[in-house]
C-alpha cells in the first residue's frame, strides 16, 4: 500500500508503463475523459488496445444490443459494454494471452445538461485479470456528480475512472484502500459513490454488503440499500416515484415492538387517499450513528451486517444511511419520490426528540428550517405509543399528545396534527410495550431464555443458528458458523460471475 497517494496523471503513467496490463476503454457520455488521461500521461501504446465512444443510440444498440428499459445510463448497459469489449480482447489478441493481464473499462454517463434540469450521474466498471490466462474479475460502481459545472463533471469522470482502474490492479489486496482511493484527487463535494460491486475468482471472500457499508462509513456515500434477498441495490432505482414507508431503529435485535410498529403504520399508510398500495416500498433504516465505535471496527461492521441479515430474512428492504436527523433522512428520500407520499413510523420518545429545539441549534433557521424539510414534501409521521418512562410498573400509556414540550411548540404540534402531518397509530399491541431491546440483549448474553418470547420466531432461530449478539456458543460452533458464511459468500460470488 502506498503511503503517498499518486496524482491522476501519475496513476495513468504507472499503468501505461506496466507491460503486463493491456486493454480497451469504451465511454458513452461526457467525452472520453478516462482515455484522455492515459493518452496525455505518455506511453499509452503499451496499455491501450482500443478506445471508442458510441454516442448515437442507434450505433450503441448495433454494437451492444438494445435495452428493454430504453435507458442507456444503467447498470445493464455498462455490463453489456464490458462483456463485448472484454471478449474482443481475447478473440483478437490471442498471442498476448500468456503474458498479459487484459482489462476492459466502460462507462455510460449522463452529464448535467445546458439548462441544468437533470442530475449528473453514471455507471462505470472494469473487467480485469490479475494473472494472465485467468478468469476475469469485475468491479462496477455508480457515481453522482455534485458540482453543477459541466467541465468539472467531465474532470470528475476522468479522475474517478483512472482511480477505479488503478485500484483494481494495485489495491486489490486491501479493500479499505481500494474504496477510499476512488476519491483520490476529488472530494465528496465533487462526486459520491452510492453503489459498489466486485466479483470474480480473486474476490470470492469479499462481501459486497460490507463494501457498501464501507462506502457510507468512509464518507463516499450517504446511504446504501439491500433487498430482501440481501443483494446491494441502488436507492434511485428502488425508490423512484414510490410511496415510501420507513422505520428507523437499531434493531438489535428485532423485537415484537418493531414488527407491530411496521404493521400498524403500514395499515394506516396504505389507507391514505394519495397512496397506492401496490406502489409502496417499506424500508427498515439503520443510521450509521448506531454503528458502535471501538478498536475492533471489523467486529462492529459484522454486527451491523448481522442486523441487515435479520431484517432481510423477514422480507424487508434495508437502508443504511449517514443521516442522523430525521429531516435529513426524509429530504434524501424525497429526492426520488417525485411528490409521492412518505410515511415515517417512530416512537413517542423519538417524536419528543424531534420537537426539541436544541436538536437544531446548528441550523440558521432552527427548528422551523428543519420542519420545512420534515413536513413540507408530502411527509407524514405515524407515532407509536409507549409506556411512561417514570411509571413503567403502572403501565401508563402515552401517545404523541402526551409528550413534554414548550407551549409554543405545543401549538405547532397541534397545527401539524390537525393538518394531517402527524397521526397516532391505532390498534397497537400494547402488551409488547414492556419489551426493551437493551434488556433483550442482556438476556441473550446471559442465557436467560425469556428473550425468546420477545422476538419473532424466525429471529430466534437466526440468533441461535448464527450465535448473534453474543448468544452463548462454543468456539467450535463459532468457527463452523464463520466457515459456512464464507462458503455462502463464495457461492454468491460464483453465481454472479456465472450470470455474467
Amino acid at each position: 500500500m502506498e503511503f503517498t497517494r499518486l496524482a491522476t496523471r501519475d496513476k495513468a503513467l504507472k499503468i501505461n508503463l506496466d507491460n503486463g496490463i493491456y486493454g480497451s476503454l469504451a465511454e458513452i457520455g461526457a467525452g472520453q475523459e478516462v482515455a484522455a488521461h492515459f493518452f496525455k500521461a505518455g506511453g499509452a501504446s503499451g496499455t491501450i488496445a482500443k478506445t471508442m465512444s458510441a454516442y448515437d443510440m442507434s450505433f450503441s444498440d448495433a454494437i451492444y444490443g438494445p435495452e428493454k428499459s430504453k435507458r442507456y445510463v444503467c447498470q445493464s448497459r455498462v455490463e453489456k459494454m464490458l462483456n463485448k469489449e472484454y471478449r474482443l480482447l481475447g478473440a483478437r489478441l490471442p498471442e498476448r494471452a500468456k503474458t498479459t493481464r487484459f482489462f476492459a473499462f466502460a462507462n455510460t454517463i449522463e452529464q448535467i445538461n445546458f439548462n441544468r434540469t437533470n442530475d449528473g450521474h453514471g455507471w462505470m466498471g472494469v473487467r480485469f485479470q490479475l494473472t494472465p490466462e485467468s478468469l476475469p474479475n469485475e468491479c462496477v460502481i455508480h457515481v453522482k456528480m455534485k458540482d453543477p459545472n459541466p467541465r468539472v463533471q467531465q474532470m470528475v469522470i476522468g479522475t474517478i475512472g483512472v482511480n477505479l482502474i488503478y485500484s483494481c490492479f494495485y489495491y486489490h489486496d486491501d479493500m479499505d484502500t481500494f474504496i477510499h482511493s476512488l476519491l483520490d484527487g476529488l472530494t465528496v463535494h465533487d462526486v459520491t459513490v452510492d453503489f459498489f460491486m466486485i466479483s470474480g475468482p480473486d474476490f470470492e471472500d469479499v462481501d459486497n454488503r460490507l463494501m457498501s457499508l464501507k462506502l457510507v462509513r468512509m464518507g463516499l456515500s450517504k446511504a446504501t440499500m439491500f433487498g430482501p434477498d440481501g443483494k446491494v441495490l441502488l436507492p434511485a432505482d428502488v425508490l423512484y416515484k414510490k410511496n415510501i414507508l420507513v422505520l428507523r431503529g437499531r434493531f438489535r435485535p428485532i423485537t415484537h415492538v418493531n414488527v407491530d410498529m411496521l404493521e400498524r403504520s403500514y395499515e394506516q399508510f396504505k389507507s391514505e387517499p394519495d397512496v397506492e398500495e401496490d406502489n409502496i416500498v417499506t424500508i427498515a433504516e439503520l443510521t450509521l450513528s448506531n454503528l458502535r465505535v471501538s478498536e475492533n471496527n471489523q467486529k462492529n461492521e459484522k454486527d451491523f451486517l448481522d442486523r441487515v441479515d435479520l431484517l432481510c430474512s423477514l422480507g424487508h428492504t434495508v437502508l443504511i444511511s449517514n443521516y442522523s436527523e430525521y429531516y435529513r433522512l426524509t429530504n434524501f428520500l424525497s429526492r426520488y419520490t417525485r411528490g409521492r407520499k412518505i410515511g415515517v413510523a417512530l416512537g413517542v420518545y423519538n417524536l419528543e426528540y424531534i420537537f426539541n429545539e436544541e436538536y437544531y441549534s446548528h441550523l440558521k433557521g432552527g427548528i422551523m428550517e428543519a420542519f420545512g424539510f420534515l413536513f413540507g414534501r408530502n411527509i407524514k409521521l405515524y407515532v407509536y405509543p409507549s409506556l411512561h418512562r417514570e411509571h413503567l410498573e403502572n403501565h401508563e400509556l402515552i401517545t404523541g399528545k402526551d409528550i413534554d414540550m414548550d407551549t409554543k411548540l405545543r401549538k405547532l404540534y397541534e397545527f401539524l396534527e390537525e393538518s394531517g402531518k402527524i397521526e397516532n397509530l391505532e390498534g397497537c399491541k400494547t402488551e409488547h410495550l414492556h419489551i426493551i431491546s437493551d434488556h433483550v440483549l442482556e438476556m441473550i448474553k446471559s442465557g436467560d431464555e425469556r428473550w425468546e418470547e420477545m422476538v419473532p420466531g424466525l429471529v430466534v432461530e437466526a440468533i441461535k443458528r448464527n450465535c448473534l449478539f453474543d448468544y452463548p456458543c462454543s468456539l467450535e460452533e463459532k468457527y463452523l458458523i464463520e466457515q459456512r458464511k464464507r462458503e455462502d459468500n463464495r457461492a454468491r460470488q460464483r453465481a454472479m460471475m456465472k450470470v455474467k
